[in-house]
């Protein structure tokens, strides 16, 4: 007669029960981190949510809509950001790096105080109209994105320092350039073919990075290398052999501004 195991049949359930609680504990431990995180938040006004598997910005966070100075939700799952996102009109920092984002609120722009937005490795391919509104904006970090070109919107706000804007898919950038007021623009790894002589007039820019893009030769004109104020041009991986950048008409007006700006940091 063969021997049957009184235990028989019960071990695929336990560890199905095992599963399931384990899985709850997830979800509990899960929730009761997230408001650890948010009442850490309420004290410091600074509110990490980092690797949450979010996929949606948590409701809770609206209550401390007048509060919050500084908000990372990088590295979750978070496609839009709510209605109420705007509200926020205390925010200084805000982070979404390695998202799934594809647009921002139309209303972006009442969040004027914020400095820094740095929303790399996204699916956004514009920015709303109400960009410009950001007026206090100094540092843009849209790399790895789906933009096809430089966003107007960026023209026209008169704090910016630090624009990111490589690893996208732009081919081209605005025919005129002038209002532009960022200290350093990268343009890293992009498509673009062409350079408006504009660029020549920003009034601010030292530093413009375009390495890996589809750039001829002709594209650095005299007037660019004369008279913008750029004094770090970053070339390689162009369409030209680095020999003739350094036979360019304009290259010894802009080894002065290099040399210039190089002296001032030692």
């Amino acid at each position: 007669m063969p021997y049957h195991s009184p235990n028989k049949g019960h071990g695929s359930s336990s560890f199905q029960d095992s599963r399931h609680s384990s899985e709850s504990l997830k979800r509990i431990m899960g929730n009761s981190n997230l408001k650890q995180h948010i009442e850490t938040a309420q004290k410091t006004g600074v509110c990490q949510l980092r690797h949450m598997t979010l996929k949606e910005v948590p409701e809770e966070l609206q209550k401390l809509s007048k509060n919050l100075r500084t908000v990372d939700l990088s590295d979750n799952k978070i496609t839009h950001l709510p209605p109420w996102f705007t509200s926020m009109t205390t925010l200084k920092n805000f982070t979404l790096n390695n998202g799934t984002l594809v647009s921002l609120p139309e209303d972006f722009g009442k969040l004027k105080k914020l400095e820094v937005l740095c929303l790399n490795s996204n699916s956004l391919s514009s920015l709303p109209s109400s960009f410009p509104n950001l007026t206090n904006l100094k540092t843009l970090s849209l790399s790895g994105n789906h933009l096809k070109q430089l966003p107007s919107e960026l023209l026209s706000l008169p704090q910016l320092d630090v624009v990111d804007l490589s690893q996208n898919s732009i081919t081209k950038l605005p025919q005129d350039m002038s209002g532009l007021q960022a200290v350093e623009l990268n343009l890293n790894q992009n498509q673009i073919t062409k350079l408006p002589e504009s660029i020549a007039k920003c009034p601010r820019l030292k530093v413009l990075r375009l390495e890996e893009n589809c750039l001829e030769i002709s594209a650095f004109t005299p007037e660019i290398m004369k008279t913008s104020k750029i004094s770090l041009f970053a070339v390689e991986g162009n369409m030209f052999d680095m020999k003739l950048f350094h036979q360019l008409d304009g290259y010894d007006e802009y080894m002065e501004r290099f040399t210039a700006t190089k002296k001032k940091f030692n």
